[in-house]
């Protein structure tokens, strides 16, 4: 029995994309300012120190493209040497990467994985894609970059539809989200981990699918967002949910480890989770790990578990 713990690092420039905020930036850019990475300046160091004081593997999955910043490489270059499992989360954070060319596909995760390499001296085993959108042509992308896995299938109605009506009303508030959703066909995967068949949501014989974990019956999120905002009680139920599971692979976001008082008031309004304190977000956290471990599971990083549960 194990479990993972992953933490997507999404710096604010892609959070304001999707609340179509002012300041939000285009593909590719990068603004090399202290205000503008947070999540490596200043959750990184903080979820560190939690993973540390856990005795808990984490694996990190970062954007190419922020390592033009040298804080923000390294940090996760420290990351790396600590023993921590990078992941390639593209090259610029594309949401709308399912629908590039198939050779810009393959450019942003090839590239990125590149660049995740030089700066980390640790070629990422894993993808993650951004806003969990996914398609064949991306997985034969992921494949051809040498990954053994993909952690980006999210078989989540529930998430699926929130994400929709959210961006129904931003558009009719004449806000566009940068975010694009993905193909419903997602939400018939397999919950549990399992090779990728003909189509990426079938089983087959191919790429190692770790799909973000969703509860038995309802497929609901076990997530970071779902866990920090939820009350004890909604918890202790999401933790019940995948209780039979041979591998749990809890996933967060960097902002996990900011809140509104990191100078974020303004994104707060429209971003729940930075509406609670930092320090309660990763107690709640705590005692999730605390719960998984009380199962007799062990923490292992994304690979090793995409390697034990899938031979």
């Amino acid at each position: 029995m194990l479990f993972g713990v992953s933490i997507d690092l999404d710096e604010l420039r892609h959070y304001r994309a999707i609340h179509g905020l002012p300041g939000s930036r285009g593909p590719g850019s990068v603004v090399l300012s202290a205000r503008e990475f947070p999540v490596y300046e200043v959750a990184l160091p903080r979820l560190l120190t939690w993973a540390r004081a856990l005795e808990v593997p984490l694996t990190l999955f970062a954007v190419g493209a922020d390592m033009a910043h040298g804080p923000a490489a390294d940090a996760l270059r420290g990351a790396s040497r600590e023993g921590h499992e990078i992941g390639n989360h593209t090259l610029d954070h594309r949401y709308d990467l399912i629908r590039l060319p198939r050779a810009e596909i393959a450019r942003q995760i090839s590239v990125g994985c590149d660049v995740l390499e030089r700066a980390t001296g640790q070629r990422p085993r894993g993808f993650r894609a951004p806003g969990y959108t996914l398609s064949d042509e991306v997985l034969d992308a992921v494949e051809a970059s040498g990954a053994e896995y993909d952690a980006s299938v999210f078989p989540c109605p529930s998430y699926f539809a929130a994400k929709l009506a959210v961006m129904t009303k931003r558009a009719a508030g004449g806000r566009r989200s940068g975010a694009i959703v993905g193909d419903p066909r997602a939400l018939t995967a397999p919950r549990a981990p399992y090779r990728r068949g003909p189509r990426y949501h079938e089983r087959g014989g191919g790429l190692r699918m770790l799909p973000v974990q969703v509860t038995r019956g309802a497929r609901l999120p076990f997530i970071g967002t779902s866990l920090v905002l939820a009350p004890a009680i909604v918890r202790r139920a999401l933790l019940r949910g995948v209780a039979d599971d041979a591998c749990v692979n809890l996933e967060l976001h960097g902002v996990e480890g900011l809140d509104a008082s990191d100078g974020l008031s303004e994104l707060a309004r429209r971003q729940p989770d930075l509406s609670v304190p930092w320090r309660e977000k990763l107690a709640r956290l705590t005692e999730i790990v605390r719960a998984l471990r009380a199962a007799g599971r062990r923490a292992v990083t994304h690979v090793e578990l995409a390697r034990a549960a899938l031979p």
